[in-house]
């Protein structure tokens, strides 16, 4: 019990921080990564400037995340003319095998990573928690991060307004 305790109050600040870090509006650049999909092709952070990137840490034992992915994939889809992009960066604990059977099975539209290393992860904030979500403006800054669910209505506000501006 102690534990779950222990665990449920860290959950509980991380969320308080990332709220209070929301509402004060303080933007933050995306760090400078290297992303390279299953096919092995490689975009920057630097390079997905001009668009409005939603970068979605996730794995295939996520129920949280599998259950948003058809959502994900719609927002993708919906979105994509107007300059928005999505990167799904699955965690390093999340066997290869596992992630591109189900980036293949579910034929995700969108860039799909493996962060083996763990790299990614630490570079947005030493990211342990699935989803996580980062939502990038057209000038590189982090204007949102979402943690597990997110109200889908104030996701698309922002998303449209970053791609608006």
């Amino acid at each position: 019990m102690k534990k779950f305790v222990l665990g449920l109050a860290a959950v509980i600040a991380i969320g308080g921080a990332a709220l209070l870090w929301q509402q004060q509006g303080v933007a933050k650049t995306a760090p400078d990564v290297v992303f390279t999909d299953l096919q092995g092709h490689a975009v920057t952070t630097q390079d997905l400037r001009g668009k409005v990137v939603l970068v979605k840490f996730w794995a295939t034992s996520c129920t949280t995340c599998i259950a948003q992915m058809p959502d994900t994939i719609r927002h993708y889809q919906e979105l994509k003319a107007q300059g928005f992009d999505t990167i799904g960066v699955a965690m390093q604990y999340d066997p290869p095998n596992y992630v591109k059977n189900y980036a293949e099975t579910r034929q995700l539209p969108f860039p799909v990573v493996i962060d083996a290393q763990g790299k990614l992860a630490k570079a947005f904030g030493d990211v342990r928690l699935t989803p996580t979500a980062f939502l990038i403006d057209k000038q590189g800054n982090i204007i949102k991060r979402y943690l597990g669910n997110y109200d889908e209505q104030a996701f698309l506000a922002t998303v449209e307004k970053a791609l608006a501006s």
